[in-house]
């Protein structure tokens, strides 16, 4: 990146701009910020203060200082699946950054997802069998004596969790490299990341290769020598997975409000236009879409002690798809959009699974095909019209 390229910081004219005039993108229009500008405006950090507040005091005084025949209580079912929801959010965000800003549909994001639930559940795994002092049961019916060198570490919580950060991240990273050197891009790309995620799910579905087969990791009893699955704990997870949900959104924020966002965007628009302009795209989309695998190897981190399992159903490229629905539905481009797409469809989906059960799919898809075709800005997108109309 040459010091000597046009700049892209001013409001009227740079690459950004020119390449927003030729778009023909659906997708809101990422926002452009002006050097100085604020992270967030006053309403923004309000609410990120009033989810904080909710989250680590609100939430626990409801669910661990109020007696249950109270009316107020919040009982761990629900907490635990505002938890999990929560770790979709991530996800979501994650999946805003390269196909929001960034123009690269993935789907194959649930493998990143999932490699990071395998991680930790490789870390929850050993500290349950430290305290049988046997081997986890997959194990024992494969008649091993031993883990296989690959577990070598994990019984130490914050290797586990480098594990569920640097696993997705070295495989988005090389997998990238070779993807973007060679111009892939568009349906050409998304099949690639499908048919990627199908093969590490086939893989992960066998016995031999030592993450449990069909049942996967599962029957967590331990963390950091606390017990999972009580009520204390549960809590404790919803609170870990609201910060990081908050630190996540904040550094994405701050990367697409600045140069980088406004290159991204640039590439996402005309990626031509950047080149000529001296810049080499393949650093910009290839940062942008490592970063985005870790964000959702730290979800899946998250997300194994919550649910007390991890199996290669989370790789299903049906998985992957949902996540797109997930950022389309809530507004790509915003990075607030696809996290409320996140919440509202897997909040509709709990209730929905229960009460029409033969329904649901037909629902998601009729869903996404009406925000396809009558609002491609999705929820933010409607708020923004609104919004303008109102002003």
């Amino acid at each position: 990146m040459s010091s000597s390229s046009p700049s892209l910081s001013t409001g009227g004219s740079g690459v950004a701009e020119d390449a927003r005039a030729g778009a023909d993108a659906p997708a809101p229009r990422a926002l452009a910020s002006e050097p100085g500008a604020r992270l967030l405006p006053g309403w923004g950090w309000a609410a990120l203060a009033l989810f904080v507040l909710a989250s680590c005091v609100l939430v626990p005084w409801l669910s661990l200082g109020l007696p249950r025949a109270s009316a107020w209580h919040l009982s761990s079912y629900w907490v635990g699946l505002a938890g999990k929801i929560l770790c979709y959010a991530m996800v979501a965000l994650a999946m805003d950054l390269v196909w929001g800003y960034g123009g690269i549909l993935s789907l194959g994001h649930g493998l990143f997802f999932a490699l990071g639930g395998y991680a930790m559940g490789m870390y929850l795994n050993r500290a349950m069998s430290a305290a049988s002092g046997t081997l986890p049961d997959f194990m024992q019916f494969m008649q091993w004596t031993r883990y296989p060198w690959y577990w070598a570490g994990t019984e130490h919580f914050a290797y586990a969790l480098f594990l569920a950060l640097a696993v997705p991240g070295l495989l988005a990273f090389v997998f990238g490299f070779f993807a973007f050197r060679s111009r892939i891009r568009g349906v050409y790309f998304s099949i690639i990341t499908q048919a990627l995620t199908y093969a590490a799910m086939l893989l992960f579905f066998r016995n031999e290769t030592g993450f449990g087969g069909n049942n996967g990791l599962t029957d967590f009893k331990v963390l950091l020598g606390w017990p999972v699955g009580t009520a204390g704990m549960t809590v404790a997870l919803f609170a870990a997975t609201s910060l990081c949900l908050v630190l996540c959104f904040l550094l994405l924020r701050w990367l697409v409000r600045g140069r980088f966002g406004r290159l991204l965007s640039a590439i996402r628009d005309a990626e031509s236009r950047v080149m000529f302009c001296g810049y080499e795209p393949l650093w910009f989309k290839l940062f942008a879409w490592t970063l985005s695998a870790m964000v959702c190897g730290l979800a899946g981190a998250l997300y194994a002690p919550q649910v007390g399992i991890i199996n290669p159903g989370e790789m299903s490229p049906a998985n992957s798809i949902e996540i797109a629905i997930w950022a389309a539905v809530g507004g790509r481009g915003t990075l607030v959009g696809p996290m409320l797409g996140a919440v509202l469809v897997n909040a509709a989906k709990s209730w929905l699974t229960v009460a029409f059960p033969q329904f649901w799919l037909y629902l998601l898809g009729a869903l996404f095909v009406v925000v396809t075709l009558y609002a491609p800005g999705g929820i933010a997108g409607l708020l923004m019209a609104w919004r303008h109309r109102r002003d």
